[in-house]
């Protein structure tokens, strides 16, 4: 019997490296429920913060060491279920949406299903999609919206109470932003191998001293803009199609 056309078994091994900064990634979203369950804020906005780092580590490490696997990708997506997902909706409910009863926690749902949804569909339209663009608020940015702005509040000591409402709106937003067919730039046609003029360097450099500063505002306000890019950049992409149309 010839065994050199048979098919070699699988592999049932794991790639280390990648998937331990997903798992680091995990905690971090997890250590923020449990720090927002324990009345420590701050620290639960921070968590997530770190998440957004590891979850942007691992798929770049599996790419330079070329340990990229079926089980990373869908593991990753668990994962950022959980950090992104789940983490800043309990966040947000723990921390200002209770006072509103069944809206507070519906709202709270309306993120976590949104996050959901917008992992599905990415998974889903991948291989197809543009990769200039991502459909939908990723949710990574969505749940940095949520976070900075807890963070915010805490660190202004603003009375909770006052900010109920705009918590419901916020949360609700980054849900439907997630689930919607506006085009947010996905930065991946930046060569950062490439040489760049020295006044950019000074830029970066200026950036990271005006982070370090003010973390939590600077953090929102990033965010922020970066989802209001979208609708932004959608309307711009349509009238130049208009325009196009009646040329």
């Amino acid at each position: 019997m010839d065994k050199s056309n048979s098919p070699k078994p699988r592999s049932r091994g794991i790639y280390l490296l990648p998937n331990l900064f997903t798992t680091a990634a995990l905690f971090a979203g997890f250590y923020a429920i449990t720090a927002a369950m324990a009345g420590r804020f701050e620290l639960a906005a921070i968590s997530i913060f770190i998440a957004m780092v590891l979850d942007g580590l691992d798929g770049r490490v599996a790419r330079m060491t070329n340990t990229q696997s079926e089980f990373g990708a869908q593991y990753d997506s668990l994962a950022d279920m959980l950090s992104f997902g789940v983490a800043p909706a309990l966040v947000m409910y723990t921390w200002a949406l209770i006072p509103l009863g069944k809206l507070g926690w519906l709202a709270a749902f309306v993120h976590a299903a949104g996050g959901a949804l917008r992992l599905a569909r990415f998974n889903t339209q991948i291989e197809s999609a543009d990769k200039r663009y991502f459909q939908g608020l990723p949710s990574p940015a969505a749940a940095a919206m949520l976070a900075g702005f807890v963070w915010v509040a805490v660190d202004l000591e603003v009375v909770t109470n006052q900010l109920s409402w705009f918590a419901l709106a916020l949360t609700i937003s980054t849900g439907l932003l997630m689930v919607s067919n506006f085009r947010y730039s996905s930065f991946k046609e930046i060569n950062f191998r490439g040489k760049v003029p020295f006044i950019v360097a000074i830029a970066v450099m200026l950036g990271f001293a005006v982070i370090f500063i003010q973390p939590s505002v600077t953090l929102f306000l990033i965010f922020l803009g970066y989802a209001v890019s979208g609708p932004v950049l959608t309307l711009v992409e349509l009238k130049k199609r208009r325009a196009r149309r009646n040329q």
